[in-house]
């Protein structure tokens, strides 16, 4: 398996940001989904976050966001093109005939109040102009990982550390991949201590659900202690 310091050139993220596509006229996920935005219904008020789905391609981001969500989830795919053979590494993934060229949404209910809207992020270096856009207001991030491939969630780990996003690692555990455990993953990705590592089966509605869960919880104790670390000067102040 890789190693931190093999993290590929560029990882630091898109340079640029481009409008983001509505999937739904009548809906706008992306302003909706903001961390800590309160939708009143009757007298219950829901809570709708904002998670990405990022990783390397052919990782199966499509793929989890299409298990979990309770909606239709919107896609973006188009056919894999011979000109994009000269750009897309197909290797360990040689089946897969299409790609997201934008993003992937879906919705999914956590509990009653709480609800996720997932945005999946496209894969290859040529479309992570669009990583800035879809990242504004994310309470956090999956990033996908194929242990066949494991560099290749090198560029989404860098990015999320980078800007400070609380994720988690999912491993999606592919048949005819070798596994590892959790610890051997963190330590190959060198990640920041405490970053969770799962293992998971995209395909699975109830495991994509724990993997959610899990960020839910992780994003919900990194945000809660970076608002205490801003207060507590003020306070011990006073």
């Amino acid at each position: 398996m890789g190693h931190h310091d093999n993290r590929t050139s560029g990882a630091s993220g898109p340079a640029g940001a481009a409008p983001e596509p509505d999937p739904d006229p009548g809906t706008d996920p992306g302003r909706d989904a903001d961390p800590g935005a309160v939708e009143e219904d009757g007298e219950l008020a829901a809570l709708a976050l904002k998670i990405l789905v990022a990783g390397g391609f052919g990782v199966g981001k499509t793929t989890l966001v299409g298990a979990v969500s309770e909606i239709r989830p919107l896609r973006t795919e188009e056919q894999l093109s011979e000109a994009g053979e000269l750009v897309d590494d197909t290797g360990g993934v040689d089946q897969k005939t299409t790609t997201t060229v934008a993003m992937d949404f879906g919705r999914i209910t956590i509990r009653s109040g709480l609800s996720l809207y997932l945005f999946g992020t496209p894969g290859q270096d040529r479309f992570w102009f669009l990583w800035d856009e879809l990242s504004q207001g994310a309470l956090g991030a999956v990033v996908l990982a194929d242990t066949r491939r494991l560099e290749d969630c090198f560029p989404a780990v860098d990015y999320f550390e980078h800007r400070r996003i609380p994720f988690v690692v999912a491993v999606n555990c592919f048949t005819e991949a070798r596994r590892y455990g959790a610890h051997d993953v963190s330590r190959a990705l060198d990640l920041e201590q405490g970053t969770p590592v799962v293992l998971c089966d995209a395909r699975d509605k109830d495991s994509g659900k724990e993997v959610l869960i899990r960020l839910v919880e992780y994003a919900g104790r990194v945000h809660t202690a970076r608002l205490l670390d801003s207060v507590g000067p003020q306070a011990g102040s006073v």
